[in-house]
Order: structure tokens, then sequence, then C-alpha cells
């Protein structure tokens, strides 16, 4: 059995657990300033070096739902120790390459680590005093945003200073840094109440759909919207996704319970959150673009990519500036509120760029970006708190786990249409094709839009009434989530048949996290 660390302040297992969401988002961002200069490093074509991104993407997508099951089985506290090794171990590999088959293998393995950031907010459920839960999410979210406004600078100023080895060992450290910290101080989560065993065929079913189609979306301007590959793996992900539902459904013990998830508080936090991913991702895909492309094409700044990543820096730290007002306002008014305001302050960010991408100053770009982070910080704290007010505990895992996967969902169609749109949208600069002002203002607009539907869909959320859950110190069976069974070991559910879905309360497990507020007056679906 696993030991429990002594009990630790809340504000330290907070910031721990935000550490380490720091050092899962600088993983994401490591590489930017060294994608010109891979084929370079390892002799490859720009195509093949495109995939120590790509590779990143996918294990993520596949690897984050089910560290997420595993997690409400086994311990999300157990469960975020096991999501750090492959990050180490892909560090050292990175570190290690010489050539771009292993720094592909190595990007692939700390792809398998990006549930730490779904699986500490969950946790959060458990070893947070239900009246600082609401701002604790609100803060753990935001350590996406700081990890990537720190990853932009450090990575550059590392690749033009010394090796670009470096980058993968100071993350190895920070990584066992984080595991000994979580292994020391943090406390175990609530004993499980998740029954049955683990859904292997659900598991190799979403992942060869989710494959299929971000490799579609990721690779389609690389090889053709057209083309064969890529309609074939289209066309592969619309036939997986149907039979994985198919699957699911025949299981009581699903690796994604889809009933819970066909909620309608927790089915329009999703879509929205696909909006939402979408929507903020357009900013920092133009805004660098812009900030680097060289001033006498009348739009460009002209700046180094170092002094790109400092630009970018303060917009990334004002998500931890506004989580918690953020989450005063859930608070106040309910995260569906919340989400709704940071929705709308992300449209507003690209309407105000619209009069200022001309203008010549990187400030009015760091305006923009400001004002959009605002909003993405308000929006990355309402979603895990609508979906944890509505599912019960021992699915907050997967269920969070499911929602980040909706948002890399978004990020990954926001950066195929934006690179369509860009592409398409191109104007002669000494004979090298650029992407044009008004192909940029056309991305913008693109984002507003994205960012207005996705303020009315977090309007529309339909908010389950708050009630009451344990203190997370509880226990005994007696002091557990009502409604739930007792704890059984994972995988020793009853016997039954797996194509027979045995008689549930339709709403009753759905308990509200401690200290989420919900927005008054919401019906209750």
């Amino acid at each position: 059995m696993e030991s429990s660390p002594p009990v630790a302040r809340p504000g330290g297992v907070v910031g721990i657990l935000a550490f380490a969401g720091i050092v899962a988002a600088l993983t994401q961002t490591l590489v930017v300033p060294l994608i010109a200069q891979l084929p370079t490093l390892f002799d490859t074509s720009a195509s093949n070096a495109s995939w120590v991104i790509t590779a990143t993407l996918l294990a993520a997508a596949v690897s984050t739902p089910v560290a997420g099951r595993l997690g409400d089985m086994y311990g999300k506290r157990r469960m975020l120790l096991v999501s750090l090794v492959p990050l180490v171990l892909g560090s050292v590999v990175c570190a290690l390459s010489s050539s771009v088959l292993p720094m592909i293998a190595g990007r692939g393995l700390q792809g398998l680590g990006m549930g730490v950031v779904p699986l500490g907010i969950s946790l959060l459920r458990d070893v947070v005093p239900a009246e600082k839960l609401g701002p604790s999410i609100a803060i753990m979210s935001a350590s996406m945003g700081v990890g990537g406004a720190l990853g932009l600078p450090f990575a550059a100023a590392i690749a033009e200073n010394a090796s670009w080895r470096v980058l993968f060992w100071v993350v190895a450290v920070l990584a066992l840094a984080v595991g000994a910290l979580i292994r020391l101080l943090v406390p175990a989560d609530r004993p499980t109440t998740a029954a049955g065993g683990f859904d292997l065929p659900g598991a190799i079913g979403l992942g060869s759909a989710l494959i299929c189609l971000l490799l579609a979306v990721s690779k389609g301007a690389d090889w053709g919207w057209g083309s064969t590959t890529t309609l074939a793996l289209f066309a592969a992900a619309l036939v997986l996704l149907p039979a994985w539902g198919w699957w699911e459904l025949r299981l009581r013990e699903p690796l994604v319970d889809l009933r819970v998830t066909a909620r309608p508080q927790v089915l329009m936090t999703n879509a929205a959150s696909i909006l939402v991913g979408f929507a903020m991702y357009a900013q920092p895909l133009v805004v660098p673009q812009l900030l680097q492309l060289p001033e006498a094409t009348g739009y460009g700044m002209g700046q180094s990519m170092l002094a790109m990543g400092l630009w970018m820096a303060p917009a990334g730290l004002m998500m931890m500036v506004m989580s918690p007002v953020g989450a005063k306002l859930s608070a106040a008014k309910g995260p569906k509120v919340t989400l709704a305001v940071g929705s709308l302050l992300i449209a507003a960010s690209y309407g105000l760029s619209l009069p200022l991408i001309g203008s010549g100053s990187p400030w009015s770009l760091l305006v923009v970006a400001l004002v959009c982070n605002s909003g993405v910080g308000f929006a990355y704290g309402a979603m895990p708190a609508l979906i944890m007010g509505a599912v019960p505990s021992s699915e907050t895992a997967s269920a969070n786990s499911f929602n980040a996967l909706m948002r890399s969902i978004g990020t990954s169609f926001a950066a195929a249409v934006t690179g369509v749109v860009l592409a398409r949208m191109t104007t002669d600069f000494g004979g090298f094709a650029l992407a044009s002002e008004n192909g940029f203002r056309v991305a913008m607009l693109i984002g507003c839009g994205v960012g207005l539907a996705a303020a009315v869909v977090a309007a529309l959320i339909p908010v389950r009434p708050a009630t009451a859950l344990p203190r997370p110190a509880a226990t005994s069976d007696s002091d557990r989530d009502p409604g739930h069974a007792p704890d059984r070991k994972p995988g020793h559910a009853p016997d039954r048949k797996p194509g027979r879905e045995p008689d549930r309360k339709p709403d009753a497990d759905a308990d509200s996290a401690p200290g989420v507020p919900e927005a008054s007056g919401a019906s209750t679906p």
C-alpha cells in the first residue's frame, strides 16, 4: 500500500501541483526556438523534423484520457508520479539524441507525461479544503500559461548562448524535482470508489481514432488536404469514433463514461472547451510571427527570437495574475459566468488587434496578448470547476482529462485553419512568399468569431445546483461521497455481461465539487 506523506499546508500543495503544470507546459514550448534549426542539427528534411512537434501532440492526446481513468482507479497522486517517469526519460533521450528518430521518440515519451495538469486539478478536489478549491483550480489551470510564458524566452536564450541539449537536461531535472516534492509533501487522495478493470479495447479504439484525426489535421497542409493519405485518415477517424462510442456504451466501467459526458452541463462545457481552445490559439500563432517578421514588410516588428519570447512572457504570466480574479467571479456568479466572460475577453482581444496589427509597435501586440490571456485565465479556471461540479468524485480525473483532450482538439484545428489562411493569403517579399497583413487580420477575425461562439455556448450551459461533499480528509465508508458504493479494489467488479448496462441512478451520483459554486437560478438537467 502506498504510504501517505505528512499533511501539508493547502497553499504548499497547490504550489507544488502548479509547479508540475509549469514544467509540463514548459516541455511543450521547449522546441519552438529549435524548429528552424532541427533540419540542420539532424541532417534531415523540414517535413521529418516537424514530427518532433507532432509526436508530442499525438502521444499527449492518446495518453491523457488513459492517465485520467487510471488516476480514478489507482489514485491521482500515484498516477501523477507515474506520468512524470516518461517525462524524465523522454527529456534524457532528447538530450542524448544525435539523429531525428530518437529525438522524435523522446518527444513522444514527453507527450505521455502531459496528463500531469488534469490529474493535478483532479487531485485538488481530494486534498484541498472546500473553501479553497475554486482559487486552487484557477491557479493550477493558470500554470500552463506560466510555463508557456517562461518556455519561449528560456528556450531562446539557451539556444542562442549554449547547447540545445541543455534545454532537455534542465527539464529532466525539473521533472525529477517535481516528483520528489509530490512524493514527500503532497498527501494521497481519498480512497478510490471507481470499480471495474481497465478498458484496454476502449483505450486502443480512442487512441487510434485520435491519431487518425489529429494526424490528418496537423499534417494535412504538408500532405495536401485532398491527398489520399489525408482523406483516408479522416475517413478512418469517422469510422473509429462511432465504433469506440458503441463499445464504451456497452460497458459499466468504460474508459470514458459517455453517459456522464452526455449530461448537459458536461457536454456543453466540453463543447465550449473546443471553441476556447481554438479561439485562444490564434493569438500565439499570429503575434510571434508579427513580432519577428522584417520591419520592411510594413507590418512586421523585426524582433529576434529571444526578444519575441520576452515580449510574450508578460501575457503568459497574466494568466496567473488573473486567476484569483476569475476565482472570485466564480464564487460570486458561478464558473459558467466566468467562462462566458473569459470567452468574451478573448474575442475582444482579437477585435482590438485589427487596428493595431499595422501599428509597427510591439507594445500594441503586447496589449492584445495581455487581454487575450486574461480571458484564457478566466476560461481555463472555470472549465474544470464546471466539470467537477457535474461528475461523481470517482470519475473526476477521467472527466477532467477528457476535457483537456477537447481543448487540445480545439488548438489542433486552430493551428490547421490558421496555417491554411496564412499560406493562402501571402505577399511577395524579396522573392519569398510571406503571410500578408490581410492574412493575419483574417486569422484574428476567425479567432474573434470563435471566441464569441464560445461565449454563447458558455451562456447556455445548464448548471447543476451545488450539493455538499464530504471534506477531503474523510476516510471511512460513512464519510465518503453519498450515493457511491463502498471501496472495491480496481479490477474486481461483480461479474456481468459486457453487453448489458445495469440500471443506474441517472444523476444521483453526480456530486458537485466542494467549493465550486454554480450560477444561481440554473436549471437542472
